[in-house]
């Protein structure tokens, strides 16, 4: 996510500790799930569920607070 404007996330994340929360977040998430779809991580379905719609909700909070920030520039 965002990897093609890695500067601007820098400063983002450097200004808005929300921000850095959520993409730790999401980036902790995305780990969990593709270890658990590799086998790597034992989980069960619903588990799996759960993480992939934690992880789509802190998407959905930073592509938010993105947008914001571009909107408000």
């Amino acid at each position: 996510m965002f990897d093609d404007q890695q500067q601007e996330v820098d400063a983002l994340m450097g200004q808005n500790g929300e921000f850095r929360s959520l993409f730790m977040k999401h980036r902790e998430l995305d780990k969990q799930v593709r270890d658990a779809e590799l086998g790597v991580l034992p989980v069960d379905d619903l588990t799996l569920v759960k993480l992939k719609k934690q992880k789509l909700m802190a998407k959905d909070k930073l592509t938010h607070l993105w947008n914001a920030r571009h909107s408000a520039a």
